[in-house]
């Protein structure tokens, strides 16, 4: 036995060596790049969240089973690498024990010999095996070559996948063959318990050397295992626990990312300031948290499935977003870790090194990083915390910011936000008509907030200034009239909150604008807002106190919720028609708001609900985020259009949404039905607000 017991420390000594050696590769390439001590702080002061998310979403797997065919699949084969960590104490005790002894017959010990454990090694290998059959049937059933677009795995590096899948089985029937011979000869720890095990041992021969063989072949194809996983997209066994761990909570969604250079926050006061590194140009400005975003990626495709540019025909999908970057990366990594220097480089690799991250020419083409929306359906539907729009920022801050390279129509956008504080570049002063049209008095901030308020209404630019959204505003603001609650308006002293602004990645026109808000709602004592527009909604909630204004902000849907569940509006007059609900992405994903919206439509008589194929965290996205709103659709198929063809399935009377810029997109695409004669000329889309003030009011 004293030759295996050689032949096993030369073997793993040698696995150990590569895989370290690419460990270390690994970790200098990630460190290469600005730091991000933010991520480090806040899991150093959250620990109670960060163990949280490591037993839902790493040990629970709760996002992978959100799928439940493959998160099943993937919940047992994970698993077996944690409970089959004993098969490997017992095999290398035994190799040690049989180099000693003679007798191959080590268990682990107060445990080594329970039954239970015996039981639930054969039964986690058992489902393994099962696991790998069905991630076989799903890779095969979902093939691009007969799905092309439509497979979530349009892209992806599949031979790795098979070679992975072919591995993890080569472990399980060698660890059988090693126990099953080790039962024969009577080494097996368990005489119970161990179902396979104790089965095979009474149909294979007794045999020490076929058991020493058998040892070593299992352990020889994990360690074969070892090494191919630190050099392929099975990485993310080691990465995705540590991604999860410094990924922002909840969930990467919400509040956009800061904008740092060198780790540090930006003040665009600061005369030292080097405009050059504002936003990621090249590579080699990305974070260690985004080469961590590379490593963790399995390529599983679920947020390319979900992404509704890629749905729409467009050429953005999150998935390659992050493999073209990892694999750019890798290919310049030599030169990367060697700095500046480049003498030793070939031209071949010069020319990569100065190709630009974004560019025609460039390893994310611009109509990649203008497509995206923002709804956050990728971060969402990622089982290991990528954090794609993060990435797709940091890449249009720089193209904006540096480069001045956007689409020429959110230009005017950006001119309108700094000569007139909105998008639309009207006046400040209209911002107060929408009261004109109202019955009753709708007090105005002068100064300081009045006394007897409870919230400012934030109006918002499109609630202000937008006819289809003025009349949410309008009948948000008679709702709380109603219903007794004190509201007052900052009129022309509101201005735009620089979603747009930033969401195209204009961070420098954000901060501006938000400043100015900030010092305009402290200085009138603002404590509570209520906001009709999502974009809004979160931007005051979780973006300004990045800036230092922190203030208690809701939703009008959530507000009107509470006052109808306390019984201060009261829905009385039926609506007797068939409604389906849009989610807004900004409402829905980013800030988790779904429950709501529906339960107003439940409580106003005769509405029938109809949800639509994809909702709540599956929601469709109107097309608007992202500061997409002011750019022109031109590839693919427009995904407001693709958003009304859903809705048009539940044959509705009525589309409802909690979102001014979904109200228009949806809209838009609906009017576009009726000329074509696909849709009815009743069908029209509304806020929930403006359905529930139908009912308490009994008007029509």
């Amino acid at each position: 036995m004293l030759w295996v017991a050689v032949l096993a420390l030369v073997m793993t000594v040698a696995a150990v060596a590569v895989a370290g050696r690419r460990a270390l590769f690994l970790f200098k390439l990630a460190t290469v790049g600005p730091p991000a001590p933010e991520r480090i702080e806040y899991a150093r002061t959250h620990v109670p969240d960060e163990l949280k998310a490591q037993i839902v979403e790493v040990f629970g797997q709760k996002k992978l089973l959100k799928w439940t065919p493959s998160g099943v699949a993937h919940f047992f084969v994970m698993w077996a690498f944690f409970i089959l960590l004993t098969v490997y104490i017992e095999a290398y005790g035994g190799i040690v024990q049989g180099a000693i002894t003679g007798r191959p017959n080590f268990h682990i010990p107060l445990i080594g010999q329970w039954s239970a454990l015996g039981f639930l090694q054969d039964f986690i290998a058992v489902a393994c095996v099962l696991g790998l059959i069905a991630f076989a049937v799903i890779r095969i059933k979902n093939s691009p070559k007969t799905l092309g677009r439509k497979s979530r795995f349009s892209g992806s590096h599949l031979g790795g996948a098979w070679l992975v899948l072919f591995m993890i089985f080569n472990i399980i029937w060698t660890l059988f063959l090693a126990r099953g011979v080790a039962s024969a000869n009577g080494n097996l720890p368990y005489t119970g318990g161990a179902f396979v095990s104790i089965a095979l041992g009474k149909v294979l021969p007794a045999s020490a050397l076929l058991e020493e063989i058998a040892l070593l072949l299992h352990i020889g194809f994990m360690l074969v295992f070892l090494v191919i996983v630190v050099n392929s997209k099975h990485l993310h066994i080691f990465t995705a626990p540590l991604n999860v761990l410094f990924s922002r909570r909840p969930d990467g969604l919400g509040a956009a990312s800061e904008l740092r250079v060198d780790g540090k926050l930006v003040d665009f006061e600061d005369e030292d300031l080097d405009p050059e590194k504002l936003g990621r140009g090249k590579i080699g400005d990305t974070t260690w948290k985004g080469f961590l975003d590379f490593y963790s990626c399995t390529e599983c495709g679920r947020c390319q499935s979900q992404c509704p540019a890629w749905n729409t025909d467009k050429p953005l999908s999150p998935k390659m977003l992050i493999l073209d970057q990892r694999d750019h990366a890798f290919k310049v990594a030599p030169y990367l870790l060697q700095g500046a220097d480049t003498s030793h480089a070939d031209t071949d690799v010069l020319a990569l090194l100065e190709k630009p991250l974004v560019g025609e020419e460039g390893i994310i083409h611009p109509d990649v990083l203008w497509s995206c929306t923002n709804c956050g359906a990728c971060v969402e539907q990622c089982p290991v915390d990528i954090e794609h729009i993060d990435h797709i920022l940091d890449m249009r801050r720089y193209q904006v910011m540096v480069e001045s390279s956007f689409p020429s129509e959110a230009g005017v956008m950006v001119k309108n936000l700094e000569n007139k504080g909105n998008p639309w570049g009207m006046s400040e002063m209209k911002r107060a008509d929408w009261i004109e049209e109202l019955d009753f008095e709708v007090e105005l901030v002068e100064d300081k907030m009045p006394e007897d308020a409870e919230y400012l209404f934030w109006v918002g630019c499109a609630g202000a200034l937008e006819d289809r959204a003025k009349k949410t505003t309008k009948a948000v603001a008679e709702l709380l009239h109603i219903a007794g609650v004190k509201f007052a308006v900052l009129g022309p002293m509101e201005a735009c909150t620089g979603d747009p602004a930033r969401r195209l990645g204009m961070e420098y026109l954000f901060n501006m604008l938000a400043q100015q808000n900030i010092e305009t709602l402290k200085e009138a004592g603002v404590k509570k807002i209520v906001a009709t527009c999502p974009h809004c909604f979160n931007t005051l909630a979780n973006e300004y106190p990045q800036l230092g204004g922190t203030f208690e902000v809701v939703h009008h849907t959530q507000l009107l919720s509470h006052l109808v569940d306390t019984g201060k509006l009261t829905p009385v007059t039926p609506i007797e028609e068939k409604i389906t609900y849009h989610d807004p992405c900004f409402l829905g994903r980013h800030n988790k708001v779904y429950s709501q919206p529906r339960d107003i439509m439940s409580k106003v008589p005769g509405v029938q609900t109809q949800e639509m194929h994809r909702h709540k965290d599956r929601g469709f996205c109107c097309g608007a985020g992202g500061a997409r709103m002011w750019m022109e659709e031109r590839i693919g198929k427009r995904i407001n259009t693709e958003r009304v063809d859903e809705a048009l399935t539940t044959n509705p009377d009525t589309v409802s949404t909690a979102c001014p810029f979904c109200m228009v997109m949806l809209g838009d695409a609906i009017n576009e039905k009726k000329n074509s004669g696909e849709a009815k000329e009743s069908l029209e889309v509304v806020d929930v607000a403006q359905l529930l003030i139908k009912s308490v009011k009994g008007t029509s």
